[in-house]
């Protein structure tokens, strides 16, 4: 293996949102001899540059994939303005819709998210002038929003359920996969030669496509059930110690 590719939150991330001294010193060990640390997350890449100071990444794929972090460039995969609010006029069809996107200027909702930050907005359907879209967020405790939202959607876009609640849109083109195919082939690296760890749906594809697969024991069960290998939880540092035994 050169390359260990790893998703943050409920992998590589405590429940708190903290990363161990533990898992930190063992991935500063593994950059000191020469594997790449590379991270595919949901998050926006303002959310994970706390953790860059921790850890050295060498690159990063933010958003599903909407945006690689490359060293010396980003590559990106927006949804068009016309696509993005008409999906966004449909969903507030539905009562009790939390809406935000991820844009090129900011990050917009209609409610507040204190440990976001949000920019509020109450101009939705309609997006910020000179925004670019890359990522619709959508929850609400309507159930028949959930049951309904493939339908709404057009073939530029697809859809991820986080944790059962958070409805993530994205370019068709933005996914963690097509992400960590562009980190990989800027370092010249097959993805046999990487290992992938992960919990959710979008971690699904990366699992089964790199030479090792691996999901926490807390990942949900369609990943357990396509893994390579399944070790302790994010909060019993399963990624550090699978690391130590195997890698190191």
């Amino acid at each position: 293996m050169k390359a260990i590719i790893v998703d943050l939150d409920r992998t590589l991330l405590r429940t708190d949102k903290s990363v161990s001294e533990h898992t930190a010193k063992t991935l500063r060990k593994c950059r000191d001899r020469g594997f790449l640390i590379l991270v595919a997350s949901a998050r926006p890449y303002r959310s994970i540059l706390p953790y860059q100071e921790v850890i050295p990444f060498s690159a990063v794929t933010a958003m599903n994939g909407a945006i690689t972090y490359l060293p010396d460039r980003n590559v990106g995969f927006a949804i068009s303005r016309e696509c993005g609010e008409g999906i966004m006029a449909d969903v507030l069809n539905f009562p009790d819709v939390f809406l935000s996107v991820e844009t090129s200027i900011g990050f917009y909702s209609n409610r507040d998210i204190p440990e976001w930050s949000p920019i509020i907005y109450d101009r939705f359907p309609s997006l910020p002038d000179g925004a670019t879209l890359y990522k619709i967020l959508i929850s609400s405790s309507e159930r028949a929003l959930y049951e309904n939202i493939s339908t709404l959607l057009p073939d530029e876009v697809y859809y991820s359920l986080a944790k059962g609640e958070l409805i993530q849109i994205m370019s068709s083109s933005a996914t963690k996969w097509n992400g960590i195919v562009q980190m990989l082939d800027y370092f010249n690296l097959s993805p046999d030669e990487a290992i992938y760890f992960g919990d959710d749906n979008d971690d699904i594809e990366p699992i089964r496509n790199c030479g090792i697969g691996v999901a926490v024991a807390n990942a949900i069960p369609e990943v357990l059930a396509v893994a390579d290998r399944i070790v302790g939880t994010n909060d019993d540092d399963g990624v550090a110690k699978f690391i130590e035994q195997n890698i190191l």
